[in-house]
């Protein structure tokens, strides 16, 4: 059966996360206290004991998601065999890490800088999302073109294609907000701001991209070793040229992760494996595609089913 990893995005955080697996798999402790070391603070203290307050800071979020799903795959990594990888926006970069394209150290050296980017590129530029439920892809990114037109350099934009009928919408936060309620008016079911700290992969997070580049193109990438199907693309790649010019522009790209779904179908994969912090890629997954299997490690139970 063809298997595909799938790594946690942004939101799927929690206070406790990886302290089981820490407690119990020696190998587990020490790539945490190595991330402790690399980062030069105690990570693994925000994500064990929080608070919530500062875990849900993009600065720290970030690198403690990768964390989560780096040590997963680095304990059972020999023991599964998997054909495929993806990860949801941040989780892109542990689907790279566990596709031997970046090693442990320079991976989570990118995802701390590109969470500390993102967190001041929201100081720069405000910006916020909503999720919104219940509306055809095709009719909110028209309400999506018509703000943007309209909006005297204020812009919405399509950020996340999560599943079909569910959209993560990005935009200039103020005149966001108070144009929200045409996706309503145009039959949405639900539309509900997220908690987040900027506009994320919209053009209000370019004042990232320029130094998160700069370090890209300073890391010696690997040709995948399994395919990396790419958030910008929704296709698989494995030449470390295209897949660091993906990376590059996935900051301010739309992440097509329903069409990264089916597409895997399409290709065979009959397996899903989230990699990390809670199930909400499960719930996605669930949401896309039928008649094959959705499984999930974030903790060390989980783990242990495999090992």
């Amino acid at each position: 059966m063809k298997t595909a990893l799938l790594f946690s995005g942004q939101g799927s955080q929690y206070v406790g996360m990886l302290k089981d697996i820490y407690d119990k798999f020696p190998q587990a402790k020490e790539l945490v206290e190595k991330a402790d070391n690399i980062l030069g603070y105690s990570l693994s203290t925000i994500c064990f004991e929080g608070p919530i307050e500062k875990l849900k800071e993009t600065r720290y979020t970030q690198p403690a998601i990768f964390l989560h799903s780096a040590v997963i795959i680095s304990l059972f990594k020999n023991i599964l065999r998997f054909d495929a990888t993806a990860g949801h926006s941040v989780g892109e970069y542990a689907a790279l890490y566990a596709s031997d394209v970046i090693d442990f150290e320079s991976a989570l050296k990118l995802v701390s800088l590109r969470g500390e980017l993102m967190f001041k590129a929201g100081e720069i530029l405000p910006g916020t999302m909503f999720a919104v439920i219940n509306l055809a892809d095709e009719k909110v990114e028209e309400i999506c073109r018509e703000l943007t037109e309209k909006g005297n350099g204020n812009v919405v934009v399509a950020a996340n294609y999560n599943s079909p009928g569910q959209i993560v919408v990005s935009g200039s936060a103020e005149y966001l907000r108070q144009n929200v309620h045409k996706f309503k008016e145009a039959g949405a079911r639900i539309v509900t701001e997220l908690v987040v700290s900027g506009a994320f992969h919209s053009p209000l997070v370019e004042p990232a991209k320029n130094e998160l580049e700069k370090a890209i193109n300073n890391l010696d990438f690997k040709d995948a070793s399994v395919p990396v199907y790419s958030n910008v693309y929704a296709k698989p790649l494995t030449a470390a040229s295209e897949i660091k010019n993906a990376l590059i522009l996935q900051l301010t790209s739309p992440v097509k992760w329903s069409q990264t779904l089916l597409n895997m179908k399409v290709d065979g994969i009959e397996r899903y494996i989230e990699i990390g912090p809670g199930q909400v890629l499960q719930g996605l997954t669930k949401r896309t595609l039928t008649g094959v299997e959705i499984l999930g490690i974030d903790k060390a139970e989980d783990l242990e089913k495999f090992i």
